[in-house]
Formats: C-alpha cells, structure tokens, sequence
C-alpha cells in the first residue's frame, strides 16, 4: 500500500564532488606543502619555502618555490632536492636568508661563503660577504703597532712634574739611573733618563719611523739594572 502524505519521495543521493585545488596555502600555516627538504653534499636541511623565496631570483627560489620551477633538479628517495654542493658553507647561506644576517664561525673561510653566494645568486649576500672580506684585509695590512721613542733627561727633583705632565699620547716607559753627576751645595742631585713612547702610524707622509738605536741601548740597559 502507498503510505499516505504530502511528503515528497527522497531525492536520489548526489554524486561524491572531485577534491578542489583548496584555498591558497598560507605562509603561518601548517601542512607538509610548506616544507622543503634539501640534500647538500650528502647532507639533509629542512626549511620553508617562505625562507627560501626571500630572494626570488637566487637558484633556491627558483628551484624550490616556482610553481612551474625554471630549474630541474633529481630528487632522493626520501624527496629531497639533490644540491650538489659543500654542506659545510651552505650553513651560512641558509641561515642568512632565514634572519638577514651574516654569521661566520672561525672554522669557516669568509672565501667559501662567498663561493657559495655566487653560486646560489644570492647579490645581497654576495655584497655583504666581499665587505667583510675587505674590512678584514685592511685591518691585516695596517701590521702591527710601531711606536716612536724619546729619551728625557731630567734630575731628582724634576722627575715627579714631568711624568705628570706628559701628553699627546706619550707613555712612560722606563726610568733609568744614571748617577749623581751635579751638585748643588751639600747635596747631591740624582739624574735620570726617562724613556718615553707613543703609538705610530705605519708612515707618515710614506716614511716609517722606528725607533732609534739610543733608545734601545738605554733600555737594554736598564733592564740590566
């Protein structure tokens, strides 16, 4: 029998719908897609490609991040990009484009990482490193400290307001005794050389000066006494 009511057959069940290309993925979000992993010489890192799309004409960027990537590169059995390049300087190069600065250890040669700059065209780096490169070559070929010596001879009674009053970057170096050579009623003064230095510029006007013989004697000397 047809039960009776208004009520309308059941409408036919609608087919399953085919998965969308979903929402576009956001760069705080979570989900795997965000992720890259790389093998360096032999050496795995893991990264976003938020971090390597920092510098969007570098080879990681463009490896990594275009939807149609200009560049081809094998993968590994775990999925990793294959980068055939030294693991120990790609370091840096990562860790630049994650906070924007520039961190060399002492282990590592400021050369290597620019070789690694050039090669993953990363120019803001490239620069950063070629001035690191030579700052420290100016400060290697400044050398070491020279100083220019004077020898000051003065009595007993002198000596107390002439180191007190040295200026213009002298120092005091060494007091040596050399006798009583004056006397002045029943007494008898003592003297003294006083040897004295400041620090000097590798020239001046292109001639070196080192320090003179006398004041080496001297100080050979006192330190004999």
């Amino acid at each position: 029998p047809t039960p009776r009511g208004h009520g309308r057959p059941p409408a036919a069940a609608a087919p399953p719908l085919e998965p969308g290309p979903g929402p576009p993925e956001r760069a705080g979000g979570g989900g795997a897609a965000r992720w890259v992993r790389l093998n360096v010489g032999g050496t795995y890192f893991v990264t976003t490609r938020q971090t390597l799309g920092r510098e969007p004409k570098s080879f990681l960027c463009r490896l990594c991040c275009q939807e149609d990537p200009e560049l081809d590169s094998d993968k590994d059995e775990t999925g990793a990009y294959l980068i055939d390049r030294d693991p120990t300087y790609f370091g840096p190069i990562l860790n630049y484009l994650r906070h924007g600065k520039l961190i060399i250890t002492k282990e590592l040669a400021e050369e290597g990482v620019l070789e690694e700059a050039e090669f993953y065209n990363i120019a803001s780096l490239v620069r950063l490193v070629k001035e690191r490169i030579r700052d420290n070559e100016n400060r290697t070929s400044q050398g070491p400290v020279k100083h220019v010596y004077r020898v000051l001879q003065c009595q007993e009674e002198e000596l107390t307001q002439m180191v007190s009053t040295m200026s213009d970057g002298w120092k005091f170096e060494q007091l040596i005794s050399i006798g009583s050579s004056y006397n002045y009623g029943n007494e008898d003064q003592a003297e003294f050389l006083c040897v004295v230095s400041r620090e000097l510029n590798n020239s001046t006007n292109g001639i070196v000066i080192e320090p003179s013989e006398k004041a080496k004697i001297l100080q050979e000397r006192g330190s004999r006494m």
